[in-house]
């Protein structure tokens, strides 16, 4: 990706929009229900209509069964730029860039964003790939891993277990990034589990995949939303404040976890050093932090990856910076491991940046009162697979 024409991009262009559809749990909703009412909020959040849209943006293919032509049709519209990039939880960063990207250089003026699934209402849940016969053609060792019997939270518990042999890592570690995504939760009504849990409740969870306990995993749920991206000039006559994005990157590390060069290095250190120089800044410039949060082990991962901390002290920084009112607060609406996790979570991370940014609150957590200048946004998809990092600010 040529990175001056996506600096000049996210110069021409703003995030003015905002909003989920409903989560966690939504039985009377279909994923299409999702995507229709996330982008309507996040129209109504922004002051825009249906009839100003002329950008659409979904996650379509194997992780979805909407494509950008029939949600088109449904909504009554006639995009002059559509995409349906799939790759996992972290698609809904991916898409930042590239609905930048067609704003930027004119080919719409206006364009959503949406997601949606039904994870929990849906029975599909988070059990991973696999069953009979080969895997379809173009998912490479993903499927291969299923049918060998690694499920997904096998592959996070092979990484986790050579973090620990590495590092020193302990389970104790971990489970403190669960007690502080439960924490933030605690003041998230729409949040799918809110009691306050310690870290003595991490550890006498069961066993899911050793050495990862229950409270390590993601909820399950259903939920969607969207995002509006349109033009600098056109974001100044707007509801609400905007967005800038400031800097991005993204790589695709590998598909199954077999194929991970080293279970203790993700992808996120080379998205984050590209996006780190594309907006100027450096991690310690960062005020709140919305990292992907599927297992404890993927934020110990990003933390160290994304230079928060040197690789493998990542258990020492989680003890005292990840709460609001610490120095890095991250998964400020409780995250995938407290408030909600369809199944991509991406999108949520999304919406948490720009209300941290605008510092929308009460009585869910705020990083700043006022709103923080910067906020990070990484994403992660498939088995630590692919990855993205948007570091957001303010307007000006």
């Amino acid at each position: 990706m040529d990175n001056q024409l996506l600096k000049d991009a996210f110069e021409r262009t703003r995030i003015v929009g905002a909003a989920v559809s409903d989560y966690p749990l939504t039985p009377d909703m279909s994923e299409l229900d999702h995507h229709v009412v996330g982008i309507r909020n996040a129209l109504a959040d922004c002051g825009l209509s249906l009839r100003d849209v002329d950008g659409l943006i979904i996650a379509s293919g194997g992780f979805g069964g909407l494509n950008p032509m029939g949600l088109a049709e449904y909504l009554g519209l006639r995009p002059t730029f559509v995409d349906g990039l799939s790759v996992g939880g972290s698609s809904f960063v991916y898409h930042a860039a590239r609905a930048a990207l067609a704003v930027g250089t004119g080919l719409c003026e206006v364009a959503v964003v949406a997601m949606g699934q039904t994870g929990k209402s849906g029975g599909r849940g988070m059990r991973g790939f696999g069953g009979g016969g080969p895997p379809p053609q173009g998912f490479g060792s993903f499927f291969w891993d299923s049918l060998a019997g690694v499920p997904l939270i096998g592959a996070y518990a092979l990484a986790a277990r050579r973090h620990m042999y590495e590092f020193g890592t302990t389970s104790e570690d971990l489970a403190e990034i669960a007690v502080a995504a439960r924490y933030h939760a605690s003041m998230n009504p729409k949040a799918q589990y809110r009691d306050p849990i310690t870290v003595d409740d991490v550890l006498n969870s069961r066993w899911v995949a050793e050495p990862l306990h229950l409270l390590d995993c993601c909820v399950v749920s259903d939920g969607g939303g969207a995002y509006v991206v349109t033009t600098a000039d056109r974001a100044k006559d707007l509801r609400k404040p905007a967005v800038q994005m400031l800097g991005y990157g993204e790589r695709v590390g590998h598909a199954g976890i077999g194929q991970m060069p080293d279970f203790t290095q993700t992808a996120a250190a080379d998205t984050g050093k590209v996006a780190f120089e594309m907006a100027g800044l450096k991690p310690g410039d960062i005020e709140c932090g919305e990292l992907y949060d599927s297992f404890t082990i993927t934020v110990m991962l990003l933390l160290e990856d994304l230079g928060f901390c040197e690789k493998g002290e990542g258990g020492a920084f989680v003890r005292e910076h990840l709460r609001v009112g610490g120095p890095l607060p991250i998964n400020t609406d409780g995250g995938g491991l407290s408030a909600v996790h369809p199944g991509m979570r991406g999108m949520f991370l999304m919406t948490e940046a720009v209300r941290q940014i605008r510092g929308e609150g009460a009585p869910l957590a705020v990083a700043k009162e006022g709103g923080v200048d910067t906020c990070l946004v990484h994403g992660v998809g498939g088995q630590l697979s692919s990855h993205a990092t948007l570091i957001v600010g303010k307007d000006g």
